[in-house]
């Protein structure tokens, strides 16, 4: 367990959530133990009484001793009924604080492994699957959670119950105490036994419930390729073995499930009977009475299952502290990325030059080289297009003006300023960024649209945008227009009106560069010259990237670089490119050749 000490934090925090409970606890189980020694006082009374009574048949005093008697059960069988209310009301309030606790301290490990994903770097999205990352904020936590929860609530009722029930019974008789509880350790073990199985079985089903999770979402997110390849039969197959094989780990463990309570009875039922019997041998002595064999029995069945769920509180600690270390692991990871800067401002504008002095860039999860010493300056508002085959690096270079990575050698400076020296928030905050990978949330449109900004943003503005993406007609013919959900990842739309939207979303933010990652690959030519002549407006003042695979002839662009395998084959303008007549005028021409077709 010594991964779960670092849970010792929350702890300290709620302190009066866990000593509250505590008590609670205490209090619940006291009022518990009155009862069977009530019953015992009652069972005590009229065993005495019961020769009176009957050598009193005839007489008239027989019906006033049979009064008292009523009377006196009646007034024992109210204790145990006011004890049992108290008992289920401090049962409540010890749920209400040590549950109660365990949920608050829920919500603090989700948010901040929450926080934590956001700190880190796109490298660890990159080297992690969603399924893991999720399992951490899911199912570890929920593991944690049942320790914090049930495993302690039962730890600590264990523990109190034990010790007020073992101390009555030992005032009473130590002997028979001693009988009484001796087949418990016995049930403790074979309980354990049972539930070491039904949790190796219960790991094995989780995983193969993972499987055929994925091997469903599989099917479901490529249904197309599935059609199209006509492999619903194969696809079915597999589903089918994978759906065998979980149903034969969860009839395995059902098989050993269905051991668990004969033996607690078998125990339980032994154990009265050596209770029975011993305490009968010692109430002929006259040790002890008829009803502290009641008792007794009432005892031994209070006791069954707290020592019944050391197994399981057992197994509850060894998951939770499992995943607590991936937690704990997960947590004490640091970002590639992290902000520097002492100064915290993201109102003021990001001006000045962008200049790559020598940078070299290669991937840490792949070991790619990407870039190789690549130099080039870009003035403040001037625009530069980025061109090249695949593989080149285009996309490269505005994740390294993002920072979403840091250059391994070289430097970049934007203003004269490193801008690993600069603001992260700031920086990011003040470029417009349109991606290759157009990514939508699951929401409405205005809400996508207005996703950059961080204050209210009027719909009239959201429209203007629109318009300037050339994507309001679009919108308009939609059912329920700007308020039309898109779906996850944007599904909905096409793969024009996704890229239209995205950059609806990065010039609403009104940002000082803007990058332009082959952002319009997916729309006609038509809507591409209304995008461009709005982008030649629009760009008059800001430095912008363009990064593609096209030659735009409507904009202007002060400088152009081509790419090759990550180093700079040619740079120039439009005119002096088509002159070295390399990659770049081979382009063009192809280009023309084709609009003329």
């Amino acid at each position: 367990m010594k991964h779960l000490k670092s849970l010792n934090r929350f702890f300290v925090r709620y302190a009066w959530h866990l000593l509250g409970g505590t008590l609670f606890v205490a209090i619940s189980n006291y009022f518990r133990i009155l009862q069977p020694q009530m019953l015992r006082n009652a069972l005590d009374l009229v065993v005495d009484n019961i020769g009176m009574y009957q050598l009193t048949q005839g007489f008239e005093n027989q019906s006033k001793l049979y009064d008292i008697l009523s009377q006196s059960v009646f007034l024992f069988g109210i204790v145990v009924l006011i004890a049992a209310i108290l008992m289920g009301v401090f049962m409540y309030l010890m749920r209400q604080t040590i549950i109660v606790m365990s949920r608050l301290i829920e919500y603090d490990m989700r948010k901040e492994i929450y926080e934590q994903y956001q700190k880190l770097s796109l490298a660890f999205y990159r080297r992690n699957t969603t399924g893991d990352m999720m399992s951490r904020v899911t199912e570890d936590v929920n593991k944690v959670r049942m320790y914090l929860g049930p495993a302690i609530l039962y730890g600590i009722n264990l523990v109190t119950l034990f010790f007020l029930v073992i101390y009555s019974m030992m005032i009473v008789s130590p002997i028979l105490t001693f009988y009484s509880l001796s087949l418990l350790p016995f049930l403790v073990i074979a309980i354990y036994l049972v539930s070491n199985q039904i949790n190796v079985r219960s790991g094995l089903i989780q995983k193969q419930l993972a499987e055929l999770t994925g091997a469903a979402q599989e099917t479901f997110s490529g249904i197309r390729v599935v059609k199209s390849y006509v492999q619903e039969g194969s696809m079915l197959e597999n589903f089918t073995l994978q759906s065998e094989n979980y149903k034969q780990q969860a009839l395995g463990r059902a098989k050993i499930d269905n051991a668990f309570f004969p033996i607690m009875l078998l125990m339980i039922g032994a154990s009265t009977i050596v209770t029975v019997y011993v305490g009968g041998l010692q109430v002929v002595e006259g040790n002890i009475t008829a009803g502290n064999i009641a008792e007794f029995v009432i005892y031994v069945g209070m006791l069954t299952w707290p020592v019944t769920s050391i197994g399981w509180i057992a197994s509850l600690a060894q998951q939770a502290d499992a995943s607590q270390k991936r937690i704990n692991d997960f947590l004490d990871l640091k970002p590639e990325i992290e902000n520097q800067a002492l100064e915290k401002n993201t109102s003021k504008r990001l001006e000045g030059s962008i200049q790559f002095k020598n940078v070299s860039f290669t991937y840490p999860d792949t070991g790619m080289k990407a870039l190789k010493n690549l130099d080039f300056e870009l003035k403040q508002g001037q625009k530069m297009a980025i061109i090249g085959k695949t593989g080149s690096g285009k996309t490269t270079i505005a994740d390294l003006l993002v920072r979403m990575y840091d250059c391994t050698t070289g430097s970049i400076e934007i203003g004269g300023v490193d801008i690993r020296e600069r603001d992260l928030e700031h920086l990011r905050r003040r470029i417009g960024y349109v991606p290759q990978d157009i990514f939508l949330f699951s929401d409405t449109i205005a809400a996508n649209i207005a996703f950059g900004r961080n204050d209210t943003v009027p719909q009239t503005e959201i429209e203007t945008y629109a318009r300037y993406a050339a994507v309001y007609d679009d919108i308009m013919n939609l059912p329920n227009g700007f308020e039309t959900a898109v779906g996850e990842r944007g599904v909905t739309l096409s793969g024009g009106q996704k890229q239209r939207v995205s950059i609806a979303r990065a010039f609403i933010k009104h940002p000082d560069i803007v990058i332009l990652d082959d952002c319009l690959s997916a729309v006609d030519t038509n809507t591409e010259q209304t995008i461009l002549g709005y982008l030649q407006n629009t760009l008059a003042d800001k430095t912008a990237i363009i990064i593609t695979h096209r030659i735009y002839g409507l904009l202007n662009f002060d400088k152009i670089i081509v790419l090759d395998d990550g180093k700079m084959a040619e740079m120039g303008t439009h005119e002096s490119l088509l002159q070295n007549k390399g990659y770049y005028y081979d382009l063009f021409e192809n280009q023309r050749q084709q609009e003329t077709v």
